[in-house]
């Protein structure tokens, strides 16, 4: 069967209709731009229209579009081999390995390479019951693991409703969304910060049948919510006090993307075991890794290890990474994210100040969210919880003046994401404020 080649627009688009399944989307519904390339912070399509990428694609081509290096490390590593499989080493893995421990902090030391951040986190809560012999993992409502069997269960949101119900043993506790916090914000607030809410649901479920907590450092899609000062410490406290293993999920906030390598570095906090993808190697090729301290490393020696993946650690996903990282720390990446992040800061904060429809922007580096409401006295949301079609109008009306204009952006209901590429320039940063600016006074 012949494959046909330089297809135009139309044509992507009508075997893109018969034959492509989208994730989290009714078909029908849907009208996928064909893209024709990208290169830095933009990508563009086959009328040559371009679009500025706020939303980094799915928050992980955080190097932007066709870095050179990272380019070059693939089309190398081709040349020399392609595959090997997990049973054996290779310098190209080994060397990642090397480098992952490096960067990250505390004593997390070795990673086993997953395919993704779903993969990732499946791995770390069977390690975490394997360890410590319990079956009970605690996770938040405001959360999004993955879209495998485990990682959708840990997920809070209600993507985990079609998938219910799940794999036994997940528990929750509320998050510390101080814009609409569920315990209304008493003084000192239980939820807020952390140990006292999750001492309580310890009480009820019993400590000793808990393996772990699992949580996004900063909160991902479900609204760039950032955990008040002495959160992440105070869970890390109750954790360490019970014997129960402290999960970090970092598949978004992690690689440079708070404006530090880890989220979780903000607040001096190395957990357990550390799950990452994303901007590992922004996505170039598909690439996670669950990374565990030295005591989790030490204890699985002389274990048998009851997991694998065929893709795992492959090679060309490895050396990608090696030059993802070796451009952030030659580049000074993370330090563009941090010092992009306090222009951010102050451009969204004026931003607040002239949209009545804007309750709150809250962030770190280059991971924000604007949060929209109906009225800022109520905080009433500009779409409901979990809304879909028609009541999602004003949101899906915003995002799309946004493309007309050349930008492109992450809506997730009431909250736009604000995470551009950690290369982005200060003039591209105004560009696409510009717009937002823009567009928001839409829905004011």
């Amino acid at each position: 069967m012949a494959v046909e080649a330089g297809l135009d627009a139309k044509r992507i688009q009508e075997l893109d209709k018969q034959h492509v399944l989208h994730s989290w989307s009714v078909q029908s519904q849907i009208s996928p731009l064909p893209v024709a390339g990208g290169e830095g912070r933009y990508f563009w399509d086959h009328d040559g229209n371009r679009y500025l990428d706020f939303a980094s694609q799915l928050v992980n081509v955080s190097i932007g579009h066709q870095h050179p290096k990272v380019v070059a490390a693939i089309i190398e590593q081709a040349q020399k081999l392609t595959t090997i499989g997990p049973p054996m080493a290779h310098e190209t893995r080994s060397e990642l390995a090397r480098l992952i421990a490096e960067v990250t902090p505390g004593d997390l030391t070795m990673s086993f390479f997953t395919n993704g951040g779903a993969e990732a986190n499946e791995n770390a809560i069977k390690l975490a019951r394997w360890y410590t012999g319990r079956h009970k993992i605690v996770a938040r409502y405001r959360s999004y693991h993955g879209a495998t069997a485990g990682a959708i269960t840990l997920t809070g949101d209600p993507r985990r409703w079609p998938a219910e119900p799940g794999i036994p043993g997940v528990v929750r506790m509320l998050d510390p969304y101080t814009y609409r916090c569920p315990a209304g914000h008493p003084d000192p607030c239980p939820v807020c910060s952390g140990g006292p809410h999750l001492e309580e649901i310890l009480q009820y479920e019993g400590p000793r049948n808990v393996a772990a907590v699992i949580l996004e450092t900063i909160v991902g899609t479900n609204g760039i919510i950032v955990p008040p000062d002495g959160y992440l410490e105070s869970i890390r406290e109750v954790c360490d006090r019970h014997g129960i293993l402290l999960i970090c999920d970092e598949v978004m906030a992690g690689f440079g993307r708070s404006g530090k390598w880890f989220a979780c570095e903000h607040w001096d906090v190395v957990p357990d075991i550390l799950t990452v993808a994303k901007g590992i190697n922004s996505g170039y090729v598909p690439l996670g890794a669950m990374v565990i301290n030295a005591k989790l490393a030490d204890w699985v020696q002389d274990k048998f290890f009851a997991g694998g993946l065929t893709y795992s650690g492959h090679l060309l996903a490895c050396a990608a990474a090696i030059a993802a990282i070796e451009a952030f720390q030659e580049e000074g990446i993370v330090e563009n994210a941090a010092a992009m992040g306090e222009v951010m800061a102050d451009r969204l904060a004026a931003l607040a100040e002239r949209h009545p429809s804007i309750g709150e922007v809250r962030g770190k580096g280059l991971f924000w969210g604007i949060e929209l409401v109906r009225d800022g006295e109520t905080r009433e949301p500009l779409v409901p919880f979990n809304a879909s079609g028609e009541a999602l109008a004003p949101i899906t009306g915003l995002a799309k003046a946004a493309m007309e204009r050349g930008l492109y952006l992450m809506t997730h209901w009431n909250v736009i994401l604000v995470v551009p590429p950690l290369t982005i320039t200060r003039e591209e940063l105004d560009e696409g404020l510009g717009i937002l600016d823009e567009v928001i006074t839409l829905v004011d």
